[in-house]
């Protein structure tokens, strides 16, 4: 039953993890990419491929911690005993 238990905690932590790294990086990037609206077209989309790699990484890695702690947070509280 042990295993059970740390499989399923593990699993929603890992989850949740990457599902929010996802929503992370998404989130950074545009709220990253809001600072080349006002560029003249060719600018602006030299201003986006600078910012997106430097935007999602940034987001990614604080989703992921985020997701994961939060995670293995309620994995916890799921697989606790009464």
């Amino acid at each position: 039953m042990t295993k059970n238990k740390i499989f399923i905690c593990t699993f929603i932590a890992l989850a949740s993890g990457f599902f929010g790294s996802s929503i992370g990086g998404q989130i950074t990037l545009m709220l990253h990419s809001q600072k080349c609206q006002n560029q003249p077209w060719g600018f602006k989309e030299m201003c986006h491929a600078w910012v997106a790699p430097g935007a999602m990484w940034q987001g990614s890695t604080r989703g992921l911690w985020t997701g994961t702690i939060l995670g293995a947070f309620v994995g916890g509280l799921i697989t606790r005993q009464p």
